[in-house]
């Protein structure tokens, strides 16, 4: 059974969840990093409120897929998430991990979009220079009554832009959490296409159900 990383709406939903709270600035200048951050986030708030998307988890994973996908490198993501055995990986292997992996990141963003409201973000002063070829978007979470939450953005830039490939809730990894569980299935079963098979599995009985991954599912 794959463990599926703690709180996981929380780890993958943190920045989502800016879509659909108020934005607060720690500094009026942004550079381009916070701007995909931020733009992305105010495209997923015009879209998820609309009525249809609300009811219909398929469409909704659909459209938040539609807007992530080119803030997001997938392809590093699964390369640096699968560890060790992404260079004994096939090319096949490689295919379907990267497909069921996404699949998974993108119903876990939606359904924290769906389930999470009254969010606030603050973004904190970037520590960056012009010729940086990384950054780290740092940002505050708050709620009212509740301690806020740190999430920071690794960013790398891509073909199409600055892109995330990693993100730390309070310091912790979400690429290492997910690395950790499945470095820890693939030596428990002795196989890669035990842990792709188990990811289609679980991705296509949430979809069903039109829910996010939780323990054991």
């Amino acid at each position: 059974m794959i463990r599926t990383p703690c709180s996981p709406a929380v780890l993958l939903g943190a920045w989502l969840l800016c879509c659909i709270s108020s934005v607060l600035y720690a500094a009026e200048t942004r550079v381009a990093p916070q701007q995909v951050i931020e733009e992305t986030t105010r495209q997923l708030q015009q879209t998820l409120t609309q009525p249809e998307l609300k009811t219909d988890f398929k469409k909704a994973t659909e459209a938040v897929a539609g807007i992530i996908e080119p803030h997001i490198d997938f392809d590093r993501v699964a390369g640096l998430t699968l560890g060790k055995f992404w260079g004994k990986a096939t090319p096949v292997q490689r295919q379907r991990f990267n497909q069921e992996f996404k699949q998974l990141l993108i119903r876990t963003y939606t359904t924290a979009f769906l389930e999470y409201a009254d969010w606030k973000i603050r973004y904190l002063p970037m520590q960056m220079q012009p010729d940086d070829t990384r950054a780290v978007v740092r940002t505050e979470i708050m709620q009212a009554g509740a301690k806020s939450t740190a999430v920071h953005y690794r960013m790398l830039p891509g073909s199409g832009g600055w892109q995330v490939y990693d993100i730390l809730i309070e310091g912790i990894s979400l690429l290492q959490n997910y690395r950790a569980s499945f470095v820890e299935e693939v030596n428990r079963s002795g196989s890669l296409d035990q842990l792709i098979a188990d990811l289609a599995a679980r991705n296509a009985t949430a979809m069903k159900a039109g829910r996010a991954p939780g323990k054991g599912s």
